[in-house]
C-alpha cells in the first residue's frame, strides 16, 4: 500500500557523474533524488558515474529525502554492472528503490527481481519500472500484476522515449497521452504501486509545468519527476493537501468521529453528502499534510 506518510511530490532526477550535483540535492527541498545512470550520463562517463553513485550511498546524508538509483536498461552494455556495483554499497545506505528504463513486460520485472535477489539487495530495496515503450503500455496491467511475486513497487512515465518511438505529440494539456496516464494509475492502484509521473521538458515555463502538475494530481498521480530544482516550488505546491483541502478533511473526520453520529453511514458535512469511504480519503489527506509540516518545521 501507498505510505501517505512519505510524500513523493517531487521526484528529482540528478546525473550520478556530477558529484557537486549531488551534494546540492542533500539540501533541496524534494520528496526524492534519482541518482541517474541512464539518459543524464555520456556513455564515456559511466563507469565514473557508477563508481560516484555508489560512493554517495555509501556517503548517505540525504536526511528525509528518498533515494532512487536509475541504472542503464539490461538491454545496454551498463544495466548489469550498474545493478552489480550498487548491490556492493548497500551494506551502508540502501537506495529505496532501482528504477529501471526500457521495461517491456511482465518477463523483465520477473528477471529484474531475480537478479537482483541473487546479488544479495535487501527485500526492503524495491523495484520501480519506467513506462516508457509501446509495448509497455500495452502490457502495462501484466506488468502490474507482478507486483505481489516481485520487488515491483512503482511506475514512473517516460514519456520523452514515448513520443520518440510512437511520434505522439507532447503539446500542452498532453491530450495524445492522457489514455496512458489513465492506465498507469489505474494499472498500479489495482496492485498498490507508487506512480509518477514524467517531466516537463521547459524549465522556465511555470505555468506550463503547474498545468502538467494539476492535471497528474487531478489524475491520481503521487508526484511528478523533475529535471531541475527550479521545478520544485510549483510541483510541491501543487502536490500539497491546500488548506481548503486539509479544512474540509478535518471536517469530514470531525463529523464520523462525533458521538451523534455512532453508526451513521453517510453524514451531511459542509453541505456535501460525505460516505466513510470520504472519512478513509480525508484521513490520508491528513496524514500527507502533516508529513509535510513536519518536515518544513
Amino acid at each position: 500500500m501507498i505510505d501517505d506518510s512519505r510524500p513523493l511530490r517531487s521526484v528529482l532526477y540528478m546525473p550520478a557523474s556530477n558529484a557537486r550535483a549531488l551534494a546540492k540535492a542533500r539540501s533541496l527541498d524534494c520528496d526524492a533524488v534519482v541518482l541517474d545512470l541512464e539518459d543524464a550520463v555520456a556513455p564515456d562517463l559511466k563507469a565514473q558515474a557508477r563508481a560516484e553513485l555508489a560512493a554517495q550511498i555509501r556517503t548517505g546524508g540525504f536526511g528525509h529525502r528518498r533515494l532512487i538509483a536509475r541504472i542503464n536498461g539490461m538491454d545496454t552494455p551498463w544495466g548489469e554492472a550498474d545493478l552489480a556495483a550498487l548491490a556492493d554499497s548497500l551494506p551502508e545506505q540502501e537506495p529505496e528503490a532501482i528504477l529501471v528504463p526500457k521495461v517491456n513486460d511482465a518477463a523483465d520485472i520477473a528477471a529484474l527481481s531475480g537478479t537482483m535477489d541473487r546479488l544479495g539487495y535487501r527485500p526492503s530495496v524495491g523495484l520501480w519500472a519506467m513506462i516508457e515503450t509501446p509495448r509497455a503500455v500495452l502490457g502495462i496491467e501484466r506488468i502490474a500484476d507482478m507486483a505481489g511475486s516481485t520487488r515491483l513497487s512503482g511506475f514512473v512515465l517516460g514519456l520523452n522515449d514515448l513520443a520518440k518511438d510512437t511520434g505522439m505529440a507532447q503539446e500542452p494539456g498532453r491530450a495524445a497521452f492522457v489514455p496512458v496516464l489513465v492506465a498507469a494509475v489505474l494499472a498500479a492502484r489495482a496492485n498498490g504501486l507508487v506512480v509518477i509521473d514524467g517531466v516537463c521538458n521547459v524549465i522556465d515555463d511555470s505555468a506550463l509545468l503547474e498545468a502538467e502538475c494539476t492535471q497528474a494530481r487531478a489524475f491520481g498521480f503521487d508526484g511528478k519527476t523533475l529535471i531541475h530544482p527550479a521545478q520544485l516550488a510549483v510541483t510541491n505546491a501543487v502536490f500539497a493537501p491546500s488548506p481548503q483541502d486539509v479544512a474540509q478533511a478535518q471536517a469530514i473526520v470531525a463529523a464520523f468521529a462525533d458521538p451523534a453520529n455512532a453508526g451513521q453511514g453517510a453524514l451531511r458535512v459542509n453541505g456535501r453528502m460525505v460516505e466513510r469511504l470520504h472519512r478513509d480519503m480525508a484521513e490520508k489527506t491528513l496524514a500527507k499534510a502533516r508529513a509535510i509540516a513536519e518536515r518544513a518545521a
